[in-house]
This record gives C-alpha cells, structure tokens and sequence, in this order.
C-alpha cells in the first residue's frame, strides 16, 4: 500500500482519512502512564542505595544485584507479555502490569530484609518489564502514521517523567527526614517511603487504563471485526466508510488472523533470527550498553563519592533528571521531521565524546573509597560532561528505541518480537547496572571509557543497519 504523507508534522494521512485527534492523544497519553511507572520504579532505589547498603551491611556485589534485581523480573515480565497480550488483549495486560507495580512498591517499603527486598523488586519489575513492551505496541497500533513517532515518543517522555519523580520525592523525603537513613513518618525510614509512595501512580495507572478502547489490530485478530470497525471511527475519526473498510482489511491481510504467532515465526537466516529481529535486540542492548542506567541508578551515590555533600548529589540528580526531560521534548518535535536513524547517529556521536570526556575527568581523581575525590576544575567538567551525555541519550537513544520497537517489526511478529527485544534489554540493563559497583572499585574512568566505547559502536550499528521508518505504515513493515 502505497501512501502519500505530507511533510507537515501533525497533518492527517488523506489517502486514509485518519486524524491525530485529541482522543488518541489522551489514550496514548494514559497508556504511556505506564513508562511513568517503568521510570519512577527503576529510578526509586538512586536515592537508597547508600541507606539501604547501610542497613543490611551490603557489599559491593551484593548492593548491585540488590540494585537490578528488578531488571530481571522486568526481562521475565517482556518475555511474556506480548504472548499475553496476543492472548488477552493489551488494555487487560496493562491493569495487570499495574497490580504487580503497586504490590512491589507496598511491599518493597515494608521489607524487614535483605531477600525479602529483592524478591518485591523482582515483583515490580516484572511490572515494568510487561508496561515496556505493551505500551509502545499499543500507543503505535492506535496512532496515525503522520504522528506515530511523536505519540510513541510519548512513552519515553513518560519514563523520564517518572525518573524525574522518583529522583524529586527522593530527595524530598531524605530532606525531610534529614538523611534517607533516618525515620520519617510511622517510625519507618525514608528509603522506605521513598518505595511506598509509588503505589499513588500504580493506582492512578490501573485506573486509567480502563478506559481506553482495545487496539483495533487486536480486535481484527481475534476476528472482532464490528468493535474494530468502532475503535477506527472513534480514536482516528475515520469517516469515510471505503477508507475505513480498506483500512481494516489492510490490517486483517499482514496479521492472517487465522494465525496466532509464535516464538519459531522469528527464525531466520541470520544466526538463527529474522534480521529485522536482531536489529530489534541490538537496539535494545546498545540503549543500555552505553551505561544511561549508571546515571540514573546510582548517580546520588556517584556525585557524593567524589566529594558532594548528600544533600548537594541529591540536588544534582534532580537537576540531570529535569535536563532529561526537556531535551525528551525536544526530541519528539524533531522525531516526525528529521527522522528516527538521523537522531540516533547524532545521539551516539554525541555520548561517544560525553562519556570519553567523563572518563578522562575520573582519571584524575585522588584516593580510593571513602576518601575518594575529584579536585577542580575535572568536578566540574565531570559535571557538565554527564549532563550533555544525558542530553544527548534523551534526544536520540532514549525515546528512539521505543519509537523504532513499536514501529520496526511486521503486524504478525511484532509483538512477540517486541517482547523479545524488551527482554534483551532488561538483561543488558542488568548487566550494566550489576557490574557497575564492581566497575567503579576498579576505576571509574575505565567504566565510562567501556561505556564511550559501546557508544563508538552503536554509532556504526545505526549507520549500517538500522532503516528509517519515518512516515510509513506499519502495514508497511517487512521481516
């Protein structure tokens, strides 16, 4: 199917009669709420690594794995979902994905040790890990083509928002406390509110969700032809009954609903995969490799070790956390006129000279451990250096990934091949923010030069694989 989008961001695609209006807005809006959740989940434990490593008495080793457990159970959560969202639907997916995150946050706060953390941290990421991969497939199975980008941007904005958040309340919360060690409200510490208070957004989540409309390509999958018909009409204010019965039909071709897809539709020539597929997953590892959790994980911990009051690392997250929100808005003004494979390289470009930067700013810091410093002007350097990093990653590699994931794969595979793209990240995620404590004991100028690294080569994967999706339908969208 041949299409004819203009040049305008925003502009309905004619030849379709599909509007961006402000109903698939808000529902695309309400679905990303779960990247809310993903960002305010992962990015809650920045503030009480110190007090919760102090707490349980927690080695290195032993605080990293207690830091990315979740991720796990996130890789777990992506694995299955797009079965269960093939199966279920993605609006029952979504509330239940809601319940595992507001379950984790109650039970995280209220831990009376070390096991019993890790096991509500692996119950919450399994939350996230399914939010990840059925938002972004169902924010662009309902989304106009001349817009797709920027509502699937939604998503990242979403999780940057809930980073934000997390960092924000954190910093709060230990101030108010005066320490995140110290007792706040109820006799329970701070750390343990700085958990408990994402069960709110959890709540408001799984409420949300019930009131948006099932995605119409699942509809026509499971043969509900009527309702899809409706949802068209309703989110896309399709009108005109040829194009809407053109439209359906489109869509009934490319899934062959008669056909429930499976993990062998994902074989191919290339070591065992489709070569859209490992595009998908190295999508996925480069977004981490490049070490973006490091900053938002244990960035509090960072800035103190090297000489920042508690108070003033606190601060500095916030800010870096409030730097990736806005260029995160920049990107999706960008995202439908410059295109998703453009931004990207600029992207890795950009962290490749940040983080090389940063490497050689650690390099010249003095003592080890506690005594740990970095002296002026590299503290400073250092500073600004993470923060072009991080303004770099939010333009490209951050809302771009998610963009190209809902995007990139054909209607029959893309779930499934969604689900494990999203697994390959969780497990990249977790290897980087596992090894990071271990990485830094050794030096932290050699963890950011492996980061730049990584970087340098996302920069040649992009250049020589990736395709621009720019406009097209996912009709469109060959294995």
């Amino acid at each position: 199917m041949n299409l004819n989008t203009t040049d305008k961001p925003g502009n309905a695609v004619e030849d379709l009669g599909q509007h961006a209006t402000a109903r698939v807005v808000l529902i695309a809006a309400a679905a990303a709420l779960g990247g809310f959740l993903f960002g305010f989940d992962t990015a809650v434990i920045n503030g009480a690594v110190d007090a919760v490593r102090g707490n349980f008495g927690l080695g290195a080793g032993q605080i990293g794995f207690a830091v990315s457990c979740a991720l796990l159970g996130s890789a777990v959560g992506a694995w299955y979902a797009g079965p269960l969202a093939d199966r279920f639907g993605r609006v029952r997916s979504m509330q239940v994905a809601a319940l595992f995150l507001a379950l984790s946050a109650l039970g995280s706060g209220l831990v009376s040790g070390v096991a019993s953390l890790v096991f509500w941290r692996l119950v919450g990421g399994i939350g996230v890990g399914m939010a990840s991969v059925i938002a972004p497939t169902y924010i662009a199975e309902v989304s106009p083509a001349a817009v797709r980008g920027r509502l699937g941007s939604l998503q990242q904005l979403a999780i940057v928002l809930g980073i934000f958040a997390a960092l924000l309340s954190d910093a709060w919360l230990a101030g108010s406390a005066g320490g995140a060690a110290h007792p706040l409200w109820l006799g329970l510490a701070a750390w343990r509110w700085m958990f408990l208070v994402a069960v709110v957004p959890a709540l408001i989540y799984g409420s949300l969700v019930l009131g948006v409309p099932e995605s119409p390509r699942h509809l026509v999958a499971k043969g509900r032809l009527a309702e899809a018909h409706d949802v068209l009409r309703r989110v896309l204010d399709m009108r005109n009954e040829a194009a809407l019965n053109a439209k359906v039909k489109d869509i009934q071709d490319s899934l062959q609903s008669e056909y429930r897809p499976r993990l062998r539709d994902l074989r191919g020539p290339r070591f065992g995969l489709l070569p859209v597929v490992w595009i998908g997953i190295l999508l996925s590892v480069f977004q981490q490799f490049v070490g973006i959790n490091v900053i938002f994980y244990y960035s509090s911990t960072l800035w103190h070790s090297v000489g920042f009051s508690e108070a003033d690392s606190f601060s500095i997250t916030v800010a870096t956390s409030v730097v990736n929100v806005l260029v995160t808005l920049v990107a999706i003004a960008l995202v439908d006129r410059i295109g998703r494979k453009p931004l990207l390289i600029i992207g890795s470009a950009g962290m490749t000279v940040t983080l090389a930067a940063m490497a050689w700013c650690f390099s010249q810091a003095t003592g080890s451990g506690a005594t740990l410093s970095l002296p002026s002007p590299w503290n400073m350097v250092a500073l600004v250096s993470a923060n072009a990093y991080v303004v770099f990653f939010g333009l490209s590699w951050g809302p771009m990934v998610w963009v190209l994931l809902g995007e990139m794969f054909p209607n029959r595979i893309r779930a499934i091949a969604l689900a494990v793209a999203a697994a390959a990240q969780w497990i990249a995620n977790f290897i980087i923010t596992s090894s990071f404590p271990a990485l830094a004991e050794v030096g932290l100028s050699f963890a950011y030069g492996l980061y730049a690294a990584f970087a340098l080569i996302s920069l040649i994967f992009v250049a020589k694989a990736v395709r621009e999706t720019k406009g097209m339908e996912l009709e469109q969208m060959q294995g």
